[in-house]
């Protein structure tokens, strides 16, 4: 099996940096998230020299929803990033974690008048998903007396090769306005009094395996480009959104997943060639999440238990309470047993979760070295969208994060305690003692 960068095998042990998993899992306990700092940073770097190859007028805004823990957010911004935010709570962790207001992206096709409200008392662009929301945000301007910077996300209406789940650029998506719609959105935003149409926002998915559609959309987006720039609006900026997959597939029959390279090469002379075709100099923006932080991390688990039945499970303390891509989407994460990481296979079994769900697999039918109560599996790839979309289901506590960087180990994160999750509890009159 190919490891991530982040990881290594050394002594029989999963090294996540210069740091031994097994000894991790000892000190902070299990189940325990691990995210190398420095592989996060390599990320972002790549990234960007690839883009700036073709252009200079390039901004990375890391999609916050993929792994929204400040630590990490502070990390990104120290290199420079923005965000793409879809939340209150994500538009503060950004902005207290460093990221200027003009870096950020509010986005999202479901926004609160709170939202709304926030991302202009701030000064933060908007991308705004239907004219209905163009109308609130009209008033909310008027209101306040505040100018508010916007782009409309277009839906490409593209098919991509990605689960149905996270397409968000296809015909039938709840995301974002159609091309052929989009100019009437921005005649009648020029028409505001408070709103400038400064540019214009497109995600077609996520988990994308492969470079043509990403080019295809960039092509749709130029278009639409070059017939706003008539309508007399001045382009600042056209986000292109993420996507970019990873190879969580790394056994036999690997994933090919696309590098930032191969991305540039496809979508950036598509993007010059337009921008000079109809006269415009916008930045070229775009949204990593996955391929930002997802091999960066694992999630560390003890096994509790070996069930040998109708076929074996291996039962340990992490379920979809902690990494729900499994159960949600039939997502495949690579499993090693972290303290046999050197050892051959010998026998087939399924990994399954403590909670009280028959779907609570992390991995099934599995090639694994013997393995014994106590022994530490790691499940692979799992930065993006793991702790993010935890939960306490089954009243279980969530697990703590750890940073490595180098030889560095410490907290980024500790883990919640019963009184953490009945802290907003509040008891009604009739059931107080």
């Amino acid at each position: 099996m190919k490891l991530p960068e982040s990881l290594a095998i050394k002594s029989g042990h999963l090294y996540c940096g210069d740091v031994d998993t097994v000894q991790l899992a000892e000190k902070f306990g299990t189940p325990l998230y691990i995210t190398n700092e420095r592989h996060v940073i390599k990320n972002y770097r790549r990234f960007e020299a690839a883009l700036k190859k073709y252009v200079d007028n390039v901004q990375l805004l890391y999609a916050a929803k993929a792994n929204e823990n400040p630590v990490l957010i502070q990390t990104l911004a120290r290199e420079g990033a923005g965000a793409d935010v879809f939340s209150l709570g994500e538009l503060r962790a950004a902005l207290e974690g460093g990221m200027p207001a003009d870096k950020l992206l509010f986005n999202g096709s479901s926004k609160t008048q709170a939202d709304l409200r926030a991302a202009v008392e701030h000064g933060i662009k908007i991308s705004v998903d239907s004219v209905d929301e163009l109308r609130q945000l009209d008033a909310i301007t008027q209101e306040l007396k505040k100018p508010v910077k916007i782009g409309f996300r277009i839906n490409p209406e593209i098919n991509v090769p990605t689960h149905p789940k996270i397409a968000t650029g296809i015909k039938n998506s709840k995301f974002g306005i159609p091309a052929e719609m989009i100019l009437d959105a921005y005649k009648e935003a020029l028409a505001c009094k408070y709103i400038t149409p400064v540019g214009m926002h497109c995600h077609i998915g996520s988990q994308i395996l492969e470079i043509e559609p990403f080019a295809i959309a960039c092509g749709v987006m130029m278009k639409v480009a070059k017939e706003v720039t008539k309508l007399g609006v001045k382009l600042e900026f056209v986000d292109f959104g993420g996507g970019l997959g990873i190879p969580y597939h790394r056994g036999e029959n690997p994933d090919k997943a696309p590098t930032p390279e191969e991305y540039a090469a496809a979508v950036m002379p598509v993007f010059v060639a337009a921008c000079k075709e109809a006269g415009i100099s916008p930045a070229f923006w775009v949204e990593p999440g996955r391929w930002m932080v997802g091999e960066s991390t694992v999630l560390l688990t003890k096994v509790n238990s070996v069930k040998r039945v109708h076929k074996t499970f291996i039962n340990v303390d992490a379920g979809f309470n902690l990494l729900i891509r499994p159960a949600m989407y039939d997502s495949w994460h690579e499993v090693i047993v972290a303290n046999k990481a050197d050892a051959p296979a010998k026998i087939t079994a399924t990994v399954t979760g403590p909670i009280c769900e028959t779907g609570d697999i992390l991995a099934a039918d599995r090639n694994l070295p013997e393995t014994v109560t106590g022994d530490i599996v790691a499940v692979l790839d799992a930065g993006a969208y793991g702790y993010a979309m935890s939960s306490q289901y089954n009243s279980r506590p969530r697990c703590p994060e750890v940073l490595v960087n180098g030889d560095k180990a410490e907290l980024m994160r500790r883990a919640e305690t019963y009184e953490d999750m009945t802290a907003t509890v509040v008891y009604p009159s009739w059931h107080r003692k």
